[in-house]
C-alpha cells in the first residue's frame, strides 16, 4: 500500500463526525488537523478522536504544507468558497453532498479543479452501494440494451431535519442548505442513477416542490422552515434518454419503491434490487446476492476495499491504486436538475438547462 493520506476535516458538526468515524477504519487515512469556528466542538471531537490539532480558522490548515487533502463537511451554501480555497492552496477535496448550494457554486468547483489540476470527489454514497455496482455491471455487460428510462426515487415517511426531531435548524434554511429533500437526499438517489447513465446532460427540465404536511408550530417557529418536503420532476436527456424523479422527506405512504434504470433488452431496480427482462413469451424476474458480488470485486477481482465507500475510494486513488470515478461531474449535473426543478416551479413551466445555466447565481455564504 501506498503511503498513508493526510487529511484535515473542515466542520466537526454531525456530519463531520460521521466523516472522522468513517476515517477511523481505513488504514491508509491519518486525520492530522481539524477546523470548526466552534473552538469548544473543535477540541472536543479532535480529543475523541486523537486528532493531534485543532483551527477555528481554516485557511491556517490550508497554509500546512503536510496536509494533503482536506474533506469538507459544512452546510451546502459554505461549500464552494471552502473548497475552491483548498485547491488554491494545493489540497485535493472531499465534499460532502450536494456539491454546493446551487449550480453556479458547483459549475466554479469543478471548473476551479481543473484549472489548479487538483482532485474533487462528491460525498456520493448510493455510486458505492453494492446495488448500484451491480446495476452498472449489468449495464456495462449489455444486459439492459439500449437505456431509454430512469426513475429517482427517495423516501421517508415523515423525517424532516430538526422539526421532526433530528438533526440541526440549518438543514431546513434555504439561506443555509440552498434546498430540501431535493438536495438533502434526492442528491443520492439522482447522483446513482446518473452515474448509471453515463452522466447524460438535460435538455429540458420540469418540476414542482411542496410543503404540505403539519409542523408543530414551535418547531416551525425556532427552525425558520423554508424548504421542501417533497419535490418531483421529469427531465428530457441528450441521446432521447428520461428521467423521473421523487424526492420526499415526508409523504403519507409506505413507500414509493426504489430508482429503476430501463432499457430495451432489461430493466434493473436498486431498491430492493431486481433485474427483469423476457426470453420470447417468458418474463423473467431476478434478484442477486449483491453482498457476494461485491466480496468477489474485492477479491477475486481484486479490488480490495477501494469501492466499498466513498471515503475508501477516495483515499485509494489518492493513493495511486485506483483511478478517481468522477463523482464531481456526475454531481454537477444532478446540481443543473436539482435547480431546474427549483427554477420550473418558480417559473411555473418547463425550463431548458441553458435558462438554469444562465439565471443560476451563487448562494455561498461568506466565510
Amino acid at each position: 500500500m501506498s503511503d498513508r493520506v493526510r487529511v484535515g476535516v473542515i466542520g466537526v458538526g454531525q456530519i463531520g463526525k460521521i466523516h472522522l468515524d468513517n476515517y477511523r477504519s481505513i488504514d491508509g487515512a491519518e486525520i492530522v488537523a481539524v477546523a470548526d469556528v466552534n473552538e469548544f466542538e473543535a477540541r472536543r471531537v479532535a480529543a475523541a478522536y486523537d486528532v493531534p490539532d485543532v483551527y477555528t480558522d481554516f485557511s491556517e490548515l490550508l497554509a500546512r504544507d503536510d496536509v494533503q487533502a482536506v474533506d469538507v463537511c459544512l452546510h451546502n451554501n459554505l461549500h464552494m468558497p471552502a473548497t475552491v480555497a483548498a485547491f488554491e492552496a494545493g489540497k485535493d477535496v472531499f465534499c460532502e453532498k450536494p456539491m454546493a448550494g446551487s449550480y453556479a457554486d458547483a459549475l466554479r468547483m469543478f471548473e476551479a479543479a481543473q484549472a489548479l489540476g487538483r482532485r474533487l470527489s462528491i460525498q456520493s454514497a448510493q455510486v458505492f452501494a453494492p446495488e448500484t455496482r451491480a446495476a452498472k455491471e449489468l449495464i456495462d455487460a449489455g444486459a439492459l440494451g439500449r437505456i431509454y428510462h430512469a426513475r429517482s426515487v427517495g423516501h421517508r415517511r415523515r423525517a424532516r431535519p430538526y422539526v421532526d426531531g433530528y438533526g440541526s435548524a440549518p438543514f431546513v434554511q434555504k439561506r443555509n442548505a440552498g434546498g430540501g429533500a431535493l438536495l438533502d437526499m434526492g442528491v443520492y438517489h439522482l447522483n446513482a442513477v446518473v452515474h448509471l447513465l453515463g452522466n447524460p446532460q438535460p435538455e429540458r427540465i420540469v418540476g414542482r416542490t411542496h410543503q404540505e404536511i403539519a409542523i408543530d408550530e414551535r418547531r416551525r417557529a425556532e427552525s425558520g422552515y423554508d424548504v421542501e418536503e417533497l419535490a418531483v420532476g421529469f427531465v428530457a436527456l441528450d441521446g432521447g434518454m428520461t428521467l423521473d424523479v421523487v424526492e420526499a422527506w415526508a409523504a403519507h405512504l409506505d413507500g414509493l419503491g426504489g430508482s429503476v434504470v430501463l432499457g430495451s433488452e432489461g430493466g434493473v431496480r436498486l431498491d430492493p434490487f431486481g433485474y427483469f427482462r423476457a426470453i420470447g413469451d417468458v418474463d423473467l424476474d431476478a434478484t442477486a446476492d449483491v453482498g457476494a458480488f461485491a466480496f468477489r470485486q474485492q477479491t477475486v477481482g481484486g479490488a480490495g476495499d477501494a469501492y466499498d465507500s466513498p471515503q475508501r475510494h477516495w483515499i485509494a486513488a489518492l493513493q495511486e491504486r485506483v483511478p478517481l470515478i468522477a463523482t464531481d461531474a456526475v454531481a454537477l449535473t444532478t446540481m443543473l436538475i436539482s435547480e431546474g426543478i427549483y427554477l420550473s416551479h418558480e417559473l411555473g413551466r418547463e425550463v431548458t438547462a441553458d435558462e438554469v445555466r444562465e439565471r443560476s447565481r451563487s448562494t455561498a455564504l461568506g466565510v
